[in-house]
Formats: C-alpha cells, structure tokens, sequence
C-alpha cells in the first residue's frame, strides 16, 4: 500500500498551464523563467511512515473535539456556519502577526545569503530615516499653508473692518466656508478614510485590526489636503491627530513599495512583506506625527508606546526615537529657514511652542489645592465631553451621514457659518478695555498691529489704546490664541466673563465639529478649553493668595493638561509633551499631580476618547488585560457556539469555492485520514491563500492524490502577501469554468503546518493573555493530548552558534550524563 501509493505520488503531475487571467499575480506570468530545483522539505516528506501526510505536524496534533458545539472532522468541507473570527464589520479584518511557516516561506528562507540579515536591518533603519523626513515634510508642507491662509484671512479681515464691519463679516465667512469646503469636498469625494483624527483607526491597526482605507497613498493626500482647509477654516479642531494619520500612511506606503494603484511603487524596497514587519514602520510613523505636531520627539515616543501600540521591543524603541530625532532636526532646519522671512506669514506660529519659560518659575504647597481642583474639573469636563462626542457621533452616523455624500458637505459647511459667526460677532458685544501698563522688557505691544499676532488685539475699539479680550482669544488663530492664555505677566488681560463666554461656546462648538467628514484633530480644542478654564482658576489664586508669584499663565497649562488628560486619559506622554511644548521643566511636579487626578476623575466615568470612538466604528480592540468573568470560563467555553469549517488536504476547486462562498471565515482547519482512518488536522490555510491558489490556477491538478514539492517552484512567498488596507482578492471576482470546477488542488505545502493550539479546559483569561500578546489571528481549541514529546527548558533555549549553521551547542556550565 505505501508502495503504491509513493507511485500515485510520483506520476501526479499538474494540470497544463492555463489561460492568463486578469489581474492575476505575478507568479502566473513567469514562464520565462527557469524552475528552481526542487527541494525536500520535512513538512512534505513520506518517511514517516505516512503514504501521504506531513509528518512532522502529526506528533503535535490531536483529534479535534466533537463534543457541544463543534462539528466532526468532515471528508469534504463543511456546511456554512457563522462567521466566526474576523470580519465584524464589513470593512475591519484582523492582521496576522504569526509567521506561516509553509513550503514557500522554508524556500525563501533557505535560498537567502549570509548578507540578508544585514541587509534587513540597514533596510529598517533606512526607512526610519525616510519616515522622519516624508512626515517632517509633510508637517512642515501643513503648518505653512494653514499659517498663511490663516494670516491673509485675519490681514484682509483687518483691512476691511476698518471700513466697514459688515462686509469684513461677510469676507471672513467666505473664506472660512471656502476653505472648509475643499476639505469636505476632498474628504467625501476622493478619500473617505481621511475623516477625522485616524488615531483610533491607527491604534486598532496596532492592535491587530485592519481597516479598508486608512493606510492607502489618497487617504495620506486626503489628509494632507483637508487638514489645511478644515483648520485653516477656523474650525473648533487641530491638526495634530491627522499628523499622526500621516505619518502611519507614509510609514505603511514605504514598507509596501508604495502605491501600486497610481503606478508608484518600486520592488526593489518590498522587503517588509509580513504584518509583523509594517506594524514596527507603522509604529515608527506614529511618533514622528507626534514629534512634528507638537516639536515633542521625546513625547511622540512615548506617545506611540503608550497611546497607541498593543506590542513594544526594545530594538523598536531604538528606531522610534531615531525617528523622532530626525522629525526634530527636519522641523528645526525649516523654522530656521523661515525665519529670514521666506515662508510667508509663518513667523512664530506653525509649529507648537508656547514658552513660559519666563512665567511662574517656582510654587508653594498652598497651590496644591487648586490645582487638585484644576484637575477634577479636567477629568469631569473630560470624561463629559467623550460621553457627549459618543452621542452626537453616534447619532450623526445612524441618522445624517446615511442620507448621503451632499448631506455631509451641507453639514460641514452649516458648521462653518456657525463658528465663523460666533468668533466675529460675540467679541462686537464685548465692551473694549484700556490697555494695561506693561513692562518695557516684556516684549508685549498694546494694542497689536492688525493680522498678526500676539496679545491685545484692538477689535471694534472706539479708541486706538483699547484693546477687546473676547477677540483676542476669539477672533485669532487656535496657536496663537493658546499663546495669549498661555503668555506670562499679563495681569488681568482677560475679565472672567469673557473667558466663561469663550469657554461654553467653545466647548459648545467643539463638541459638535468633532466627527464631521473633515480630518480633525483634538489636542488643540482640548488644550483650548483647558487652559480656558485654568486661567479662571489662576485669577482666582492671584487675588486670594496676594503675596505669591503667582502667575495666571501658569494655571492655564495646567487647565490644558488636566483636559486633555481628563479626556484621552494619557499620562507619562502627555506630561512630557506638556513640557516640551511650554519649555517649563519647574512646573513637572504640578503637570503630573493634575494628570493623575483628571485620569482618575474620567475613569471613574467612561473610558477614554480613541478607546470611545474606536468601540463607536467598529474596532474590536483588545485590552491589555482581559475582563474578569474570563478567568471564570476556558477555551472550549468560548467556542462552543461555533461550528469549525474543514477542508481536506486534496479539495475539489468546486468544495473550495463553495465553502468560501457560503461563509466568512479567514482561516479552515486542513484535515486529512491517518493510517487507522482517524481525520487528523495538519495546518492551517488562510482565505486570502486560497483566493490566490484560485485566482491563478497553475496548482489545478487532475488527481486527487497528493503531488510533491515541485509545484511549489510557481509560487513566492510574496505571492500570498495582502498590501495593507486593501480589500484584497474576493471571491466573487474569480471566474473559473466548468472544467476548472472539477479539478483538485492540494493544500498541503500553502498551509501553516504549526499554528498555535490550547487545552479545551484552559482558562480563558490565560488564553486572551496569549492571544494578544503574540498577536494571534486564530488560534485552535484541541483535547487534552496523549503524551509528552519533551520539555523544553530556559537552558534549551540559549542557543548559541558554534560557526556551523547546522549545528549548535547549548550555552550551560554543566553537562548531563548521556540517558
């Protein structure tokens, strides 16, 4: 019977070549190329005794459970069932993290040359480096447009309010509504991905979960683009968050080669092919958004490692604050650049910097109590304004977005005319106050000429040393409207009704503009209403607490680190952008007391915002500790309502079609009879193999038995990789014949002979621990097995390499006697 059957082995040969197919991989269309010698690969080998098994995988494998809730192991495939891993919504797949260790990935393996591996890492740490510069670029690229949009609509404004009033009113909102316009145009038109801020999207990437757009070359120009016209348009919104988007997208087009699509791509850097390798890049591009928003390398670093990833190595953190470092020095050289007075009206905004340094330079332990106080209102504000965002979020999806594209656009623009009307119109009902007598030294100018900026703006002033408040924070840029609550020695510049006035409408207008079709931001509405509300508190310290050097800047910091930390719930991070931007490090103490009060006040309330909205949008993300009723339940407690969808090894393409047909799962169990006719499983296959095994048709074969390595010479392993947020092949775009129908197609040497597997009764607690941690797509629920084929020790694993790869030797002092 072995005998015959290693015969049937020998003379399967595969189907001749078949006609080309549209849109079909590389690997289809290499006839000129001479076959690579076949291989012997363990995993496709007969001397084990079996006539046609994969060996090696068999001494791992059990019988899969046939008890409530799952199907026996079938002959055929199964019958549909219910999707029962990745798709929970229809554009959100889970990544896979876990290295398929098949046929094609061992060739490639064993055909690299001693020089690859540092090839590799020079490859990395160059695409660090182009990750710095492409999101410095693009930074820099951001803030001067935004900086001189915003400065010719505030000079022309200026121009012509001090003719008529009227027509400035009506100049301003044509402005505001043309910018944001072209942001909502480009938004739902050309790259819907590109709405919002994208950091839950980019921390649900990080986290194991892919969705369609976010990382392709028009959401990274849809975000470039509209970020400049939603905040240039004088919406309640930064434009920190989309910085961070652009990095990840710049990060992810670089590890892939770029954009195929528009035909721009190069081969030559397709290196990074696994989702294991692009989450590092991706990882990378996030900090370098940070680090450019705010000019924080250090903070973005931490912000990556703490905000958004699920999985951190140190080798990464090494190439992280590489990144970071490079953002730094590109920034830096173009700050330089624009200070010769090239970039317009650039000047001193653009890139975040408001320097207290001059301020509050010490504190006294009498200050303890209100900035506990900053601190609760952070976190109650906070965690109000999440639960607010998820309403009107929440709404606006189920009810306005579904009407269509025009209704976005009317939206939008509605808002606009909104926020364009409140920031001109309140400060012409504020009365006009006498500028203050300031310090020859301070740097301060009283009134401020008109259309730059700085503090004192003269707005509807019957008299030319008056200056109105209102306007000074209203009818200016959010940077430099943050500088002037953040500037020092400026004593009663605002009266507490205005800053009340600003602060309800604001939060008001904040509120409702987040979650619009236009790219947004919050960390600068956020530190606007933060410091709002710091700098009531610090009026009130300077008066009650006469005899300190108290300064009212200083508790506007505060204010805005207590809302921020109220709100997405950040804290080492954040403190030490706080202290970046602000160049301030004697007020770190404070900054992490009111940081850890506001989170704790949020938490008490709901979770965080990027956590809120990713659960809003559909992001399964996964905590890094799993719930409590999980230690309580084991493995087969959460399968038990599944029914597992098999396919043997040899598959008619028919069954093939039909099971993926018929169900959404991403990966099927491979099972095959042993010689005493038990069904054994030996790998895993994922869809998106088999959509590429269907779509080029070169593995069709004609028998039903299995064939040897040398199909194998048609396909890399680059074949099987999908490009990131792409869709990926479909079943409904494969067109097969009738005769193609009836073919077979052996599994074998396409599957992951070695996919990770758990005892039925183990807890499931320690099953989501190993889950995310390893960055698992699948992960299968087998019996108690039947015996032991070793045990594998810390001392087993401290390989080390005696010169010859083919052998090695354990690195331990003692020596064991010879058993």
């Amino acid at each position: 019977q072995l005998d015959s059957n290693r015969a049937l082995l020998r003379s399967c040969a595969p189907r001749a070549s078949p006609r080309p197919v549209k849109n079909s991989p590389p690997s289809s269309r290499r006839s000129n190329r001479p076959p690579r010698p076949p291989r012997r690969d363990p995993m496709l080998s007969g001397d084990q005794g079996l006539p046609d098994g994969i060996g090696m995988a068999r001494l791992a494998w059990s019988r899969l459970p046939t008890a409530d809730g799952a199907a026996p192991l079938p002959e055929g495939p199964a019958a549909s069932a219910p999707a029962q891993d990745e798709l929970f919504v229809g554009a959100v797949e889970s990544l896979d993290y876990e290295v398929i260790e098949n046929y094609a990935y061992r060739e490639e393996q064993a055909q690299r040359s001693k020089f690859w591996v540092p090839y590799y890492i020079m490859l990395k740490w160059f695409f660090a480096l182009l990750i710095g510069v492409g999101t410095g670029l693009a930074a820099i690229f951001i803030n001067l447009a935004v900086e001189n949009f915003s400065g010719w609509k505030f000079t022309l404004t200026f121009a012509i309010i001090q003719h008529s009033y009227f027509v400035g009113f009506l100049v301003y909102i044509l402005l505001n509504l043309a910018l944001v316009f072209s942001s909502v145009y480009i938004v739902t038109q050309f790259a819907p991905a590109a709405a919002g801020s994208g950091i839950p999207e980019i921390k649900g990437y990080l986290n194991g979960v892919d969705t369609h757009g976010i990382l392709l070359f028009r959401t990274l120009v849809g975000k470039i683009f509209g970020s400049i016209g939603s905040v240039g348009g004088g919406l309640a919104l930064g434009k920190e968050g989309p910085l961070v988007h652009t990095g990840a997208c710049i990060a992810s087009l670089l590890g892939q080669g770029g954009s195929a699509k528009y035909h721009l791509n190069s081969r030559w850097v397709q290196i990074f092919e696994s989702d294991r390798d692009r989450r590092d890049l991706v990882t990378c591009g996030c900090a370098a958004g940070v680090a450019a928003a705010f000019r924080a390398p250090v903070g973005g670093v931490l912000f990556a490692l703490e905000e958004v990833t699920s999985w951190w190595r140190s080798h990464l953190m090494w190439r992280v604050f590489f990144t970071s470092a490079v953002v730094a020095v590109v920034v830096r050289s173009a700050m330089n650049w624009c200070d010769s007075g090239k970039c317009g009206h650039f000047g001193a905004g653009g890139f975040i910097i408001w320097d207290i340094s001059g301020g509050q330079e010490d504190y006294s332990y009498q200050e303890l109590l209100p900035v506990a106080i900053i601190g609760v209102i952070g976190g109650l504000l906070g965690a109000l304004f999440n639960q607010l965002t998820l309403y009107i979020t929440k709404w606006r999806r189920t009810y306005l977005h579904k009407k269509g594209k025009r209704v976005q656009i009317f939206e939008a623009c509605l808002i606009s005319l909104i926020t364009s009307t409140v920031s001109f119109v309140l400060p012409l009902l504020r009365k006009c106050s006498p500028c203050p007598e300031l310090e020859t030294n301070s740097g301060i100018q009283c009134p401020h000429p008109p259309g730059t900026d700085g503090n004192f703006v003269n707005f509807y002033c019957s008299k030319d040393n008056e200056y109105n408040d209102l306007a000074t924070i209203f009818f200016n840029s959010q940077d430099d409207a943050i500088r002037n609550l953040f500037s020092a020695k400026t004593f009663h510049e605002y009266s507490a009704q205005s800053l009340i006035t600003f602060l309800v409408m604001f939060y008001s207008l904040a509120v409702v503009t987040f979650g619009t079709a236009v790219p947004a931001g919050q960390f600068v509405p956020g530190i606007m209403i933060g410091s709002t509300y710091g700098r009531l508190v610090g009026m009130s310290v300077v008066k009650f607490y006469k005899k300190l050097n108290v300064d009212e800047g200083t508790y506007a910091l505060l204010g805005a680190a207590s809302f921020l930390g109220g709100s997405m719930r950040m804290t080492v991070s954040l403190c030490v952008i706080m202290v970046e931007i602000t160049n301030n490090l004697q007020l770190l103490p404070l900054i992490m007391l009111v940081l850890l009060i506001s989170k704790a006040v949020g938490d008490f309330f709901n979770e965080g915002l990027y956590e809120e909205q990713a659960r809003l949008k559909g992001i399964p993300l996964l905590d890094s500790r799993p719930k409590q009723v999980m230690r309580n339940m084991n493995a087969k407690d959460a399968c038990k309502n599944q029914k597992v969808v098999c396919l043997p090894r040899v598959s008619r393409v028919v069954d093939i079609v039909s099971v993926l047909q018929s169900n959404k799962h991403n990966g099927f169990p491979i099972v095959e009879r042993g010689q005493n006719g038990e069904s054994l499983v030996i790998g895993l296959i994922l869809r998106s193999h088999l959509l590429v095994l269907l779509q080029s048709k070169v593995d069709f074969q004609n028998t039903p038995f299995p064939c040897g390595p040398g199909i194998l010479n048609r396909h890399n392993f680059s074949d099987f990789v999908k490009p990131a947020s792409s869709k990926g092949k479909s079943i409904d775009d494969i067109h097969l014949t009738d005769e193609e129908l009836g073919l077979y197609l052996d599994l074998a040497p396409f599957l992951n002979p070695s996919p990770y597997i758990v005892p039925e009764d183990m807890s499931l607690a320690k099953v989501y621990n190993l889950f995310r941690q390893l960055g698992l797509r699948h992960i299968f629920v087998v019996p108690r097995p039947s015996r032991v084929v070793g045990l594998i020790t810390r001392k087993d694993l401290l390989l080390e390499e005696d010169g010859n790869t083919a052998t090695t030797e354990l690195q331990s002092t003692s020596s064991l006697p010879e058993r």
